[in-house]
């Protein structure tokens, strides 16, 4: 009843609205756009009608041009084509601000996970206590990262939210001037952004959506969980930041830039705390309050703006003198003003966001080669040596002796205790390590800050590898136990309060293992990691390198981590986000306040209130690994398939990532013309899929695995598995919205192609294995069927960009048989790619 009701009111206030605004678009004067709205419904429904009957794109759009217009050569075509781009690329941003504006009327402030629901359950089941006291012992960290998942400009993001507010109010005058805006506002950076560009991007939306969301969500759980002995920690919900600061194949990344993020995020936050203090300051207008809050503003004032330098701990100081003077003289009117921004300065410090510095391990082990020859000369030594002669070395080590990346790793190391000192020991606190495979991927960064002249208790830096590939989480348990056995390393984490955070790539892990595999190993390896860290009396926290899409670990946070069981450690849920999932999950106020809920709740549910779904018992471990196996086997075969790379190559979008200007980093490892698997960045990749309309990392192999099971008589093993077990439960609906977004009549041409048919039908075959395979599974008689919003969501983005992805195909087409205007078509693919994208939202 309850998916009835909201389908109906999805179809009320998303679909209905969305009909009647679009149709503002048909008398918009945009220029050389006004018959586009005309032409457009023709094109969409040729490609629909030509697609079931098993037509070409090309064939599509030729009949388009032929039986609607009365263009003739091909530059008129081109043009035409490139107009009915722009104009679907605001159709999606119409269909996202109409969504994003229903998000408060299609979610109720009860729903389950969130903080509403928990305390209702709590009570009901007489678990109030037991909640306070896991709320005391458990946080939720969210980290930005400046990942390219995301196509919309800046002033386009704007336009976007000032959209959504008047949407919101029905305000058609207004709708109907940001439509015009829209059309005017170009959707393309000329130019790549910078990761300063970056990072202010992001910082926006710090200052204006999340400085004022975590504070009023912190009060919300104060207040409603609070009793005299109950203390909610400011770290509750904690923000993590890497733009700026990843340097992992980004070479644009240098300790510059770092230092300068530092800096932004430093003055970011305190232009907050001064917009905030205004507001207050028209309430407190008591004398003796009055004047302290000045004070503070003048101190604030000459911090941002003249170069002064103020603390967290001063700025709390002048609260309390004022919070005083309020109780003592003023009988507390207003008083819960000042604890709201006394919390807000508690929550955020003066860094705002934790910058972190993340590089991969084999440029370290370049840094730590050089470093050692230049001191040592060439003397053949091993790591143990090496690392014993470094940390041992007597005098800093002068970074201008250095080139390139060894200086400026020198360099970021050097500038640590600066920014920490300028941001509070919260700006900056970990040094990630990508691909880190070895104890000595840890211990190098160890040296670095050695060799760069701290002492051993100034290290104040958790060291923080990150296992992505099948190997590397193989090796994370022997990784881990030499780590808390080394006798430096275990002296850091004394002094670090013995806590160790991991990270877990599902992205690469993903790419490299298959969606079943690299969920199941990451599964394990938090399994072993936390009894590990449980043996070595060590606090350990796994912060997840996950993406939007299911096939980079995404899809249905919640659901994912309310279904770990107690063998994995749970004081903390740490994720990362970008691109679509900040704009599309945590873009506004409802929605970021809706989903920090359901992340909180989900790791706090996972303690509180016992469910044995949770815990996988000895057969479902044993099935579940016996599954992950064949479906592995199953990938790998299609990865090691002459044919897996040059697909890719040649059929997808995957070369034009690189010249859509959307982000700093290059998308791909390695500065060699060959294409090599190893350097595929897992977002052009999956993204490669999802333009193809294929979502191969989402599911490839997963129904295989199963259909082995019920060719050997099991099946009924695998349905007692999705009814027992959370987890595998999880895995299957996050796969079956990869596959809901999948539309294989688009590339059926590709079937009869003489080189890749062969390898298209693989795809093909397994893509209806596996959701014949799921439906049986789950007795669905649709994919998504449960997820009634998200499915008609996808429904009609899907429907929107069609015509969108026939241009695409038909440009691909022409490339690919070398007819007319080369750079023409090459640039109507580019420019496909960001409509597909932003309607996909996370791009799957």
């Amino acid at each position: 009843m309850i998916h009835d009701q909201r389908a109906e009111k999805f179809r009320q206030i998303v679909e209905n609205k969305y009909q009647i605004y679009n149709s503002l678009f048909m008398s918009l004067p945009y220029d050389k756009m006004t018959n586009i709205g005309m032409l457009l419904p023709f094109l969409s429904e040729e490609s629909k009608a030509g697609y079931e009957a098993g037509k070409t794109p090309e064939e599509i759009v030729e009949e388009f041009f032929k039986n609607h217009t009365d263009l003739q050569t091909e530059e008129q075509k081109l043009e035409l084509l490139f107009k009915i781009i722009q104009y679907i690329e605001r159709q999606v941003v119409l269909f996202d601000s109409i969504e994003d504006a229903a998000f408060p009327n299609l979610h109720s402030e009860s729903d389950s996970g969130t903080i509403t629901h928990l305390y209702e359950r709590s009570v009901q089941d007489h678990k109030l206590d037991k909640v306070r006291e896991k709320l005391e012992d458990f946080s939720v960290k969210i980290v930005f990262t400046a990942h390219p998942t995301q196509f919309y400009p800046s002033s386009v993001q704007r336009i976007i939210q000032d959209l959504r507010k008047a949407i919101a109010s029905d305000s058609v005058t207004n709708i109907d001037m940001l439509l015009q805006q829209l059309g005017k506002t170009p959707f393309v950076n000329k130019e790549k952004p910078t990761p300063v560009d970056e990072a202010m991007s992001i910082i926006s939306y710090l200052r204006y959506v999340y400085y004022d969301t975590i504070g009023e969500l912190f009060t919300k759980i104060r207040k409603m969980f609070g009793n005299g002995n109950f203390h909610l920690p400011e770290d509750i919900i904690q923000l993590g930041f890497w733009p700026g600061g990843d340097r992992d194949g980004n070479p644009f990344v240098t300790a510059e830039v770092t230092k300068t993020v530092a800096c932004e995020l430093h003055s970011a936050i305190l232009k907050s705390y001064y917009s905030h203090l205004k507001y207050i300051r028209r309430r407190l207008s008591f004398r003796g309050v009055s004047e302290v809050l000045q004070q503070l503003n003048d101190e604030l004032y000459a911090a941002i703006f003249n170069g002064g330098d103020i603390s967290a701990e001063d700025i709390l100081k002048r609260a309390a003198e004022a919070e005083d003077i309020l109780i003592s003289q003023h009988n507390g009117l207003f008083l819960d003003l000042l604890i709201n921004f006394r919390d807000r300065v508690k929550i955020f410090g003066t860094h705002f966001a934790t910058l972190d510095v993340r590089q991969d391990s084999r440029i370290h082990q370049k840094v730590i080669d050089e470093v050692f020859a230049k001191l040592h000369g060439n003397q053949e030594a091993g790591f143990e040596e090496k690392f014993s002669l470094l940390i041992q070395q007597s005098g800093q080590v002068n970074p201008d002796d250095f080139e390139d990346i060894v200086k400026d790793t020198l360099l970021t190391v050097s500038q640590v205790e600066e920014i920490q000192q300028l941001n509070g020991m919260r700006g900056m606190n970990r040094y990630i390590i990508s691909n880190s495979d070895a104890v000595k991927d840890v211990m190098n960064v160890y040296a670095f800050f050695k060799v760069c002249g701290y002492r051993d208790e100034d290290i104040k830096m958790d060291i923080v590898p990150l296992f992505e590939t099948m190997e590397g989480l193989a090796n994370a348990e022997k990784v881990m136990r030499d780590l808390y056995h080394h006798p430096v390393y275990q002296k850091h984490l004394e002094r670090r309060g013995r806590h160790q955070t991991i990270m877990l790539g599902f992205s690469d892990g993903t790419k490299d293992g298959g969606y079943l595999k690299a969920n199941w190993e990451i599964y394990k390896a938090k399994e072993v990691l936390t009894k590990l860290s449980e043996e070595n009396g060590i606090k350990v926290v796994f912060f997840d390198g996950r993406g939007g899409p299911p096939a980079r670990g995404g899809g249905k946070t919640h659901d994912f981590y309310a279904s770990q069981g107690k063998t994995i450690a749970n004081h903390k849920i740490e994720l990362t986000i970008q691109g679509q999932t900040i704009t599309s999950i945590f873009g506004n106020k409802e929605q970021a306040t809706f989903n920090f809920e359901q992340l909180l709740t989900a790791g706090i549910e996972n303690d509180v209130f016992k469910n044995s779904k949770k815990d996988l018992t000895d057969e479902e471990r044993a099935l579940i690994r016996e599954l992950a196996e064949i479906s592995y086997q199953k990938y790998s075969d299609l990865k090691a398939h002459p044919m897996f790379v040059p697909y890719l190559q040649e059929m997808s979008t995957l070369e034009y990532y690189g010249k859509t200007n959307i982000g700093s980093r290059p998308s791909k490892r390695g500065n060699g013309n060959e294409l090599k698997f190893e350097d595929l960045r897992a977002i052009p990749f999956v993204g490669s899929w999802s333009q193809l309309k294929q979502n191969v990392p989402g599911f490839f192999g997963f129904g295989y695995a199963m259909q082995q099971m019920k060719e050997q008589g099991r099946f009924e093993e695998v349905k007692e598995l999705y009814k027992g077990s959370d987890f595998f439960k999880t895995l299957v609906l996050n796969s079956m919205m990869s596959m809901n977004k999948t539309y294989f009549p688009l590339t059926y041409y590709i079937r009869n192609n003489p080189k890749f048919g062969e390898f298209w039908n693989i795809l093909f075959h397994e893509y209806r294995l596996s959701k014949d395979i799921m439906l049986e599974l789950t007795g669905f008689h649709m994919l998504q069927q449960e997820d009634t919003l998200s499915r008609k969501s996808v429904k009609i983005r899907e429907r929107i960009v069609l015509p969108l992805l026939s241009i695409q195909q038909y440009a691909l087409m022409k490339i690919q048989k070398g007819e007319g205007n080369k750079e023409a078509y090459e640039k109507l693919v580019t420019r496909s790619l960001f409509g597909n994208i932003n309607a996909s939202r996370n791009s799957a």
